[in-house]
């Protein structure tokens, strides 16, 4: 497999025009741009943005979802594909090293953007409105970046960048908006899946569910899941698992004669302090004195 250590080494395998800057990259595309039939990964972050007509794009050995113009993030190390693409339209490709935002608050700022690591039928679907925004940001990372680098270019490029990203940000919550519409909540299908394993007796063999497994059988990348059910519910997938089980200990702890440690390992939490501490912290009382006041 193709790992690009270099920008150098990415643009001259791939054809492009050798970068301006060995630490940051852009390129727009025609309606033939791609970078080649076979699997890579880079030591960057790459934005792009392409109406793609037909062809495949491989995220971590899953398909993207393309309709219309389509966004794409992609985190250093992952492994990309690219296979039989052609396009509608012009489209770019932004390429950053970690690097290039040394010292700079985006360093931190975009590993807490969870669209880096979304991976099926996740890409950013934009609207003509939210395209246009797009490419004018785009317009002016393209400026600065070709126009004689000075001591203010990085600076100004990386604020660019860091508006792109926030405005992905505000695309993505507007998609997840419009999308559960036409599918269905999230939450809903979510708890199914909760009850599901439950129902097959995974708590006290497998212990408790995790968020990438629920996220799998919603055919979800973790980090898309805990941001869809942040915008539908205003919380996290974590926080929707242990609401369940909390809710679940509450009927266990009334209906049957198990001390609390027994119902707490049923449960599959394999630390009974954990499990008291999140009761306390949702139900405002712990396990022990629920039980207590029960049985008064």
């Amino acid at each position: 497999m193709k790992h690009f250590k270099t920008l150098n080494d990415l643009h001259r395998e791939n054809g492009f025009p050798l970068p301006e800057n060995p630490l940051f990259s852009i390129y727009q595309c025609d309606k033939t741009c791609t970078m080649g039939d076979r699997e890579f990964t880079s030591d960057f972050y790459m934005i792009g943005f392409k109406k793609i007509k037909s062809g495949v794009v491989l995220y971590g050995r899953t398909k993207y979802d393309h309709e219309s113009g389509s966004m794409m993030f992609f985190k250093p190390n992952q492994v990309i594909e690219m296979n039989n693409l052609e396009f509608d339209e012009d489209g770019f490709l932004v390429f950053i090293s970690e690097d290039f935002l040394n010292g700079h608050p985006l360093h931190h700022e975009i590993k807490k953007y969870h669209f880096f690591d979304y991976e099926t039928n996740e890409s950013l679907h934009l609207s003509p409105s939210e395209e246009k925004i797009t490419w004018e940001l785009y317009r002016k990372i393209e400026n600065e970046y070709n126009n004689n680098q000075d001591e203010y270019s990085r600076e100004i490029i990386l604020a660019n960048i860091d508006t792109l990203l926030k405005y992905a940000q505000r695309f993505y919550k507007r998609q997840f908006i419009n999308r559960s519409e036409i599918s269905g909540k999230t939450v809903t299908k979510f708890y199914a899946e909760i009850d599901a394993y439950v129902a097959s007796g995974f708590l006290g063999v497998k212990g408790l569910p995790s968020v990438q497994y629920l996220a799998e059988r919603l055919h979800l990348s973790a980090g898309y899941l805990t941001d869809l059910l942040k915008q539908e519910s205003g919380k996290t997938a974590l926080e929707h698992i242990h609401l369940y089980l909390i809710s679940e200990a509450k009927n266990r702890l009334k209906g049957e004669e198990q001390s609390v440690s027994e119902i707490a390992y049923g449960l599959g939490f394999d630390n009974l302090s954990y499990f008291s501490r999140l009761f306390k912290k949702e139900v405002g009382i712990s396990p022990n004195m629920f039980k207590k006041q029960l049985l008064n």
